[in-house]
């Protein structure tokens, strides 16, 4: 796929612009598991997803991971490149959960083309806005609802975006997607069990009654 197919507002950008982009942007491929993005490494620039599946997250300083947002096909991760931004400092991690293919905007190059070009500035204070109202509802959800809640909605988005009831998670992982330990989802995941909610395997969870944990827990 070319950036002209995955940036979203290539059609908004001078010829000139868009000559620039073509030149200095990098096309990557990854397996799944690669740590694309570490906070504290130099500003990496403006990933631009082709294919696979991209996970943002924050780590504390006792090495607990939460996910703030995923990344899909023709997503753009801004905050990768917050070091071209002014009064920005939110160090995040960048990983593939899937096999994946993107593209890397210097951040020079974003910044350059930006100062000149109202289009693309807007765009990007439309990204920056709607990463900033997925980090608020994360912090109301942490706040706000309890973990049962948290988890039978993730089991759910999981299971949608697979579109598959049968997910291949392990307690770890869901446990690093919610920033809580992973004994506290495995209590969690066996209640579900014992309610016939879902099914456990070693490594996957097979969600055996959506509509029930919808309905009881998710919707709480």
């Amino acid at each position: 796929m070319k950036i002209s197919e995955a940036f979203p507002p290539w059609d908004k950008l001078t010829d000139g612009d868009r000559e620039k982009l073509e030149r200095t942007a990098v096309s990557r491929s990854v397996p799944a598991g690669t740590l694309i993005y570490g906070g504290e490494q130099d500003c990496l620039g403006l990933i631009v997803v082709c294919s696979g599946q991209l996970r943002a997250y924050i780590l504390s300083d006792e090495g607990r991971e939460i996910t703030i947002y995923r990344l899909f096909e023709m997503d753009v991760c801004l905050l990768s490149a917050s070091c071209m931004l002014n009064n920005i400092q939110f160090d995040i991690a960048v990983e593939a959960e899937k096999d994946s293919t993107f593209w890397v905007i210097p951040p020079n190059v974003y910044r350059e083309i930006m100062e000149h070009s109202a289009p693309l500035a807007n765009y990007t204070n439309e990204l920056m806005s709607g990463r900033f109202s997925e980090v608020m509802w994360l912090v109301e959800q942490i706040m706000w609802k309890s973990l049962d809640s948290r988890v039978a909605e993730f089991l759910l988005s999981e299971s949608a975006i697979e579109q598959s009831t049968l997910l291949h998670l392990t307690h770890e992982k869901i446990a690093n997607h919610l920033g809580t330990a992973r004994e506290v989802v495995t209590r969690m995941l066996r209640y579900f069990q014992s309610e016939g909610l879902v099914k456990l395997s070693r490594g996957t969870v097979e969600l055996t009654d959506p509509a029930r944990l919808t309905k009881d827990f998710a919707r709480r």
